[in-house]
């Protein structure tokens, strides 16, 4: 090779294309995705959790007094969906069929077949014939056993985990946006605006939450949206400070100034350049706000401050436990359903925390996130 020849260039494999789910991401996202899933703890909890939520959502099809499908005298029908008087199947009353009782079953197997979900029993239903008195032991009827009203607790169960996880989201979605909003408020104008804000939100933080929670839902009458609101009033507390700083640094940074002296509204600025900075932050937290919303609902159902009587819950689950000591599978099932979520979310936020976190490096490049 003569001296003006250039020398070959190694050639480097091509990196796949910066895709997820068939969607485009950017090279940060990849890399942090990678770390996710680095954490192995984080990323199978993850898919525990996904798997259980989606199991539990569709909670009628896995768990009705009502058959899934009925199928009598050439018609089809979906009892776990449209509500049908027992006229249709040759009773005598126009009021909902009982599906449980015999003679409506006699009456639809004579002239059909009907198919039952894998628990035949819904939250509110009672098994009145139990082999014991109520809270009756484990059988292969109740596979969990049954409550102290002799209510079956598989069914309890798989409604009350929907129900706690929907509650808990909700209010980590709407303490998320008041929280955030207030933290950006605060850090991007400064001065007395965050002074004022600032007193105030240290006053609001140290009123006792618990026993105000306590008073105000033995006012009202307890339901979902009420309790979402009543927890709402101080579980936005959790992200005005982290925002709050990533917005103050954010807002001194040359790119911000830049865009303040092109005429761009302070909306846009907040919207477009300072708040997706202190995402990054927010994003590690919201796991664990959401544990802290599960427990704030289950405490409250434990106390019966919670949500209405009869309503599936595992605070309330927890309280039988504690009532009926002779039933250890009560206390036994609604503690290891809390564990087992509540573990899974910690572990969750512990893989996001360090997929986020800007000390991290992509295991397979090498280069820091």
């Amino acid at each position: 090779m003569s001296v003006h020849e250039t020398p070959p260039q190694p050639v480097y494999p091509l990196s796949p294309p910066d895709r997820f789910l068939g969607l485009p991401i950017s090279r940060l996202t990849r890399r942090r995705l990678e770390n996710f899933k680095a954490n192995r703890r984080g990323y199978w909890s993850w898919w525990l959790f996904m798997g259980l939520f989606c199991l539990t959502l569709p909670a009628e099809f896995l768990a009705n007094d009502a058959p899934l499908i009925v199928r009598f005298d050439g018609g089809t029908y979906f009892p776990v969906l449209v509500t049908y008087p027992e006229t249709i199947f040759g009773g005598d009353f126009e009021t909902e069929a009982e599906y449980r009782d015999e003679f409506i079953q006699d009456l639809i197997n004579e002239k059909g077949w009907m198919i039952w979900p894998p628990v035949p029993y819904s939250f509110r239903t009672i098994n009145y014939n139990l082999p014991e008195p109520a809270p009756s032991s484990p059988t292969t009827d109740n596979l969990l056993g049954t409550d102290d009203q002799g209510r079956d607790v598989a069914a309890r169960l798989i409604y009350g985990f929907r129900i706690s996880l929907l509650f808990g989201l909700a209010l980590t979605l709407f303490s998320s946006i008041v929280g955030i909003a207030a933290g950006a408020v605060q850090g991007y104008y400064g001065g007395w605006i965050d002074l004022i804000f600032q007193r105030i939100i240290e006053i609001w933080a140290g009123l006792p939450t618990l026993f105000l929670l306590i008073i105000l839902a033995s006012i009202v009458e307890p339901t979902f949206w009420r309790l979402l609101g009543l927890l709402l009033l101080f579980s936005w507390l959790g992200l005005v400070g982290v925002v709050r700083a990533e917005v103050l640094r954010a807002r001194s940074l040359d790119f911000v100034r830049a865009a303040r002296a092109l005429g761009v509204s302070e909306i846009q600025i907040i919207g477009r350049h300072v708040l997706p900075n202190a995402m990054v932050s927010t994003f590690t937290f919201l796991p664990f706000i959401l544990t802290g919303s599960v427990t704030a609902l289950t405490s409250l159902d434990f106390l019966g401050l919670g949500l209405p009587p009869g309503s599936p819950s595992l605070g309330e689950l927890l309280n039988q436990g504690k009532q009926n000591l002779q039933a250890p599978w009560l206390a036994f099932t609604s503690f290891i359903s809390l564990a087992v979520m509540l573990s899974l979310l910690v572990f969750i936020g512990e893989g996001v925390r360090d997929a986020f976190d800007p000390r991290k490096t992509s295991l397979r490049t090498g280069e820091p996130v």
